[in-house]
């Protein structure tokens, strides 16, 4: 089983499905847990079991040895990671455990003394060896190493959209985040690399990429923007070249974790010309300029509203979401107050809001003037009311339009289920944004998932889209 944290912490599961024959000796149980960066990284890792032989299922009663892929960014998720372990420990199976937790080899140690293997993020390597200790293989395939990125990959996401992953660790010193010490810093894969491995997405069926690293904005930093051999053209390893030439690999193409430097501004055009999708999620954090400065991070909140307001001018329709954090040390409701004052101005389509909680080795963590738990709700609860407001806004416009969408499931199936089909537009990421629902009933015909179909918006709430399917191939005046 695959387990994704979206924005909004909260969790989705779904079953690894590879064709595998499932055998009682030689299979593997594989849970990953955390961030869609995480989630490629166990991609890579099931793919090298995979390849070496080994069967990989979804349930843990099926597996001889069950790998843990963890999260460690937060105590919440360090606390469901741990749980994790222990449950697996408690099947009487080998565990092997991997990902951000396990940079922290004697912190899990002192949890669990018994385990035999722990390895850091995407490490694949250490762990399909350690799969070999346990159970070894008659004949060895090929050696596993950690050098993954270029083959074609056994993905834990619907077929038809998958993650690309450009850069591994971060160069920033937020006071609240330890990502750096886990993952370490920036290092860019070649651009050549990147985009050998999106076109071979394409070529298995994926309609949608999502560009992601920790910080998509300093691609290329540490190469320098070195220029990289692709299909025969020299192509620097810089965000804007990359999507230059994404935008001709795929249909959809969507940026993450992008930070709001001057160099995105040459992004926004491409967005404006249907090059890649008008969407951006960016990690503001918070609007107050003392908080901001507690929190090391890069960006100051005017700078970051003008900047908004200029890619609204290029791009109309950009979508923009992002997340903040609330409670922070020394946070008082002045700050609060410019948070909200800033989301009124922003008018951003998505927001996830998380109240600050310590993590072992941030600097935060020793701050002065720790807010007090209850405060933090009522904080994250005022914000949300708010936005909640905003998008639904945001949706409105939406009302009346033919537009285009990815479907994503066929909920028609299902016992007691109120919709069928459920798709995103091009304002929508997977996991942590809205849906469509679509009214498919007057249809002779009606889309699968993965296919793009046209929608004609009728309503909508303070998240999601309802609408009438229109057809797949449809004039728009």
């Amino acid at each position: 089983m695959a387990c994704v944290q979206s924005g909004a912490n909260w969790l989705h599961c779904r079953e690894i499905k590879c064709g595998c024959i499932l055998s009682q000796t030689k299979s593997v149980s594989f849970l990953s847990l955390g961030c869609p960066k995480a989630l490629v990284d166990s991609e890579h890792i099931v793919t090298q079991l995979i390849d070496q032989g080994y069967d990989v299922v979804g349930s843990q009663d099926q597996a001889s040895v069950i790998v843990v892929n963890t999260c460690g960014f937060i105590n919440s998720a360090k606390a469901q990671s741990i749980a994790a372990i222990e449950t697996a420990l408690a099947e009487g199976r080998e565990v092997v455990v991997t990902g951000c937790m396990g940079g922290k080899k004697d912190e899990l140690l002192e949890h669990f003394p018994d385990l035999k293997h722990i390895s850091g993020p995407a490490q694949v390597a250490p762990v399909v060896n350690a799969v070999k200790t346990f159970l070894p293989l008659a004949q060895v395939k090929s050696q596993a190493g950690d050098n993954y990125h270029t083959q074609s990959r056994v993905r834990l996401t619907p077929d038809h959209y998958a993650y690309l992953k450009i850069s591994e660790g971060c160069n920033h010193t937020c006071s609240f985040c330890i990502i750096p010490d886990m993952r370490g810093r920036l290092r860019s894969r070649g651009i050549g690399d990147v985009l050998g491995e999106a076109a071979q997405m394409v070529d298995d069926g994926v309609q949608e990429i999502l560009v992601i690293a920790q910080d998509l904005s300093a691609y290329g930093v540490d190469l320098r923007y070195a220029q990289d051999d692709y299909a025969g053209a020299m192509i620097a390893t810089r965000l804007v070249d990359l999507c230059e030439q994404l935008g001709d690999i795929a249909a959809w193409i969507r940026l993450h974790y992008v930070y709001p430097y001057p160099s995105v501004d040459k992004i926004i055009p491409l967005m404006a010309q249907g090059k890649i999708l008008p969407y951006l999620d960016i990690p503001l954090q918070h609007a107050s300029p003392r908080i901001l400065k507690a929190m090391r991070r890069p960006a100051a909140a005017e700078k970051s509203l003008e900047r908004i307001h200029r890619w609204r001018e290029i791009c109309p329709e950009l979508a923009i979401r992002s997340t903040f954090i609330v409670g922070f040390p020394g946070e008082t409701d002045e700050d609060v107050g410019m948070l909200l004052d800033f989301l009124e101005a922003a008018q951003l389509d998505r927001v996830g809001c998380f109240t600050f909680s310590t993590v072992a080795g941030a600097a935060a963590n020793v701050l002065p003037d720790q807010v007090d738990e209850r405060d933090k709700l009522d904080r994250q609860e005022a914000v949300y009311e708010l936005q909640g407001q905003i998008s639904a806004q945001r949706l409105k416009r939406h009302v009346g339009k033919t537009l285009r969408v990815l479907v994503d499931a066929d909920n028609s199936a299902q016992e007691g289920s109120q919709t069928g089909l459920v798709g995103r537009t091009m304002f929508d990421a997977p996991e942590i944004d809205g849906c469509v629902y679509i009214d498919t009933e007057a249809s002779k015909h009606s889309p699968r998932p993965g296919d793009f179909a046209w929608v004609h918006i009728r309503e909508h709430d303070d998240h999601d889209l309802f609408g009438t399917f229109a057809g797949q191939n449809v004039d728009l005046v």
